[in-house]
């Protein structure tokens, strides 16, 4: 009994240990980049970047920009900023491919420490490069807009003004065949959804074929913790109704195991939070790739069949982008399998419908703390009974505590015989020695499973509670949950059963202390449910205890 005790005891220390660990890898020192709006210049060359596709209808990317193009690029004005803001984005595309180098989230602060620093998603901030490239391939001798090509803009600043529901963003590039594309995105209110066309106008005497291909292209994170294990996933996703959906991180991205022919999925770069998605039109077949670049960056992207346009007519290519928090309730709505980037791990099955009954609480009571409060006391309903079992066995194991100590005076180190007698005394008694242990390890598990809700949920990220609690996706500022906490485990100590070992005995006891400094790095929502189990477990066993001591008494 004592063995196994103080392996659970033991388990759960490691499992916290982890917890803590993972926690300080998501929220460990941000660099300065983090939290400075940048808008740094660079791309990459078309020869490594561009993507690869075979040779179909006489399209041929080996040679992704032509020599007349290049001279004429040569000849332009190099690309600029244009800054496009709405009420959830501001943007920064460049005009050399118009490819997004910036995106910050107005609605969404670096810290609430800093309301007017939005957080940046995407940069070409060395620190967290991480841009969204799209454009026009055309095989041997055509002249075509990769995201190498220079386009140009009307304005360099667009703003959704009062009113309006839709800002339309067009750039322009000409070829020196007749041919015209516009590249339009389209911006909407309230919506992190950009949608995004390439119209082609021909207006050669010849047919053109070109297929576009979109991708997103980011460096690795630096990582601020120990790199082990239970940690938010930072990587490539795709979903396609065959294989559902597939992480790929970047050893994987760069090893190009990303190769599928595609009808009706969507590829993304995700992270703590927030997410970059590329999503074609449903009904459009696409191929999926991946690659890695010679300056280390990492590349999954999405391209088109081929496809012919007939002199003195047009081709529009469709589809959006997604830059923003992971809303389960919005991206389910954008496209099938998209809310699954918000990624609970091996207990999906537990965390989702935790997930969901902390959703509907939240709407009922408007606020995240009080949610969490009637959560664990949701919880303790359903393992009332369990818990009670466990209660009633420790509370008899404390009865037995002065006969247990009087077999380990009577039999010293023998200790084979010493668990033959203490064995006949639970026989006698009728208690089940593992009682008090198996319904912590089965309730560890749903522990575990509101770890990853209460660090996925972007909607706890700077949820209020009370007072000084300003954000329970970090830890309490002054300490005072995690000492609580300290305090209700000392108290669960005393009224549980002290083992006989004097050694398990003084490790148990440090174990309030050891807990009470790992907790002090734990989000506070996480604490909080941590400290209001505490509280209802005191109350329950306390109970317990005082009943089956009037019992033994009155026998």
């Amino acid at each position: 009994m004592d063995n196994i005790r103080l392996f659970l005891i033991m388990a759960l220390a490691y499992t916290g240990f982890l917890l803590w660990q993972a926690w300080q890898e998501d929220y460990g020192p941000a660099t300065p980049a983090q939290a400075v709006q940048q808008t740094a210049g660079g791309g990459e060359s078309a020869d490594q970047s561009v993507p690869q596709v075979p040779d179909v209808a006489g399209i041929d990317s080996a040679t992704p920009r032509t020599s007349e193009m290049k001279a004429a690029d040569t000849a332009a004005e190099a690309g600029r900023i244009i800054t496009v803001t709405t009420d959830t984005l501001k943007v920064s595309i460049d005009t050399r491919g118009g490819t997004i180098v910036e995106t910050l989230l107005m609605k969404y602060p670096v810290s609430i420490q800093q309301p007017d620093v939005k957080y940046r998603l995407m940069s070409r901030s060395p620190d967290d490069f991480f841009i969204a490239q799209n454009g026009l391939l055309g095989g041997k001798g055509v002249e075509a807009p990769s995201h190498e090509a220079v386009f140009t803009a009307a304005q360099a600043e667009y703003s959704l003004g009062e009113g309006k529901d839709e800002l339309v963003v067009d750039m322009v590039w000409s070829g020196s065949n007749g041919v015209k594309v516009t590249k339009r995105y389209r911006f909407q209110r309230g919506s992190h959804k950009v949608d995004l066309e390439h119209i082609v106008e021909n207006g050669s005497s010849a047919p053109w074929q070109v297929r576009e291909y979109r991708q997103l292209q980011r460096g690795e994170p630096k990582k601020t913790g120990s790199g082990m294990m239970m940690t938010a996933f930072v990587g490539g996703v795709a979903w396609d109704p065959e294989d559902k959906y597939q992480k790929y991180d970047f050893d994987d991205l760069k090893a190009g195991k990303l190769d599928k022919e595609v009808t009706g999925g969507w590829i993304a770069m995700i992270q703590h939070y927030f997410l970059a998605a590329e999503i074609p039109p449903k009904t459009e077949p696409r191929h999926f790739y991946s690659k890695g670049l010679a300056n280390g960056h990492y590349v999954i992207g999405e391209y088109t069949p081929a496809v012919s346009v007939a002199p003195a007519s047009r081709h529009v290519f469709k589809g959006a982008i997604y830059m923003g928090p992971k809303d389960q309730d919005t991206l389910a709505s954008i496209a099938e399998g998209l809310e699954l980037v918000v990624d609970y791990g091996w207990l999906t099955l537990l965390a989702k419908p935790m997930y969901q009954i902390l959703s509907w609480i939240n709407s009922v009571v408007g606020n995240w703390g009080w949610t969490i409060i009637i959560f664990t006391i949701l919880i303790k309903a359903v393992f009332f009974k369990l818990s009670e079992a466990s209660y009633r066995s420790m509370a008899k194991m404390r009865n037995l505590t002065p006969r247990i100590q009087a077999l380990k005076d009577r039999y010293g180190d023998d200790k084979q015989r010493m668990q033959q007698a203490m064995m006949e005394i639970y026989k006698k008694e009728k208690i089940n020695p593992l009682g008090g242990c198996l319904p912590m390890l089965i309730q560890m598990p749903f522990f575990i499973a509101l770890y990853w809700v209460l660090m996925e949920s972007v909607e706890l990220r700077q949820a209020p509670w009370i007072l000084w609690i300003k954000d329970l996706s970090v830890m309490d500022p002054y300490y005072v949950l995690p000492v609580i906490m300290g305090i209700s485990m000392f108290i669960q100590q005393k009224l549980n059963p002290a083992p006989p070992d004097p050694m398990q005995a003084k490790l148990m006891m440090a174990l309030p202390f050891v807990f009470t400094v790992m907790f002090a790095f734990f989000p506070s929502g996480l604490v909080l449910y941590w400290v209001m189990n505490n509280i209802l477990s005191i109350a329950q066993q306390w109970v317990i205890t005082k009943r089956i001591e009037q019992q033994a008494k009155a026998a």
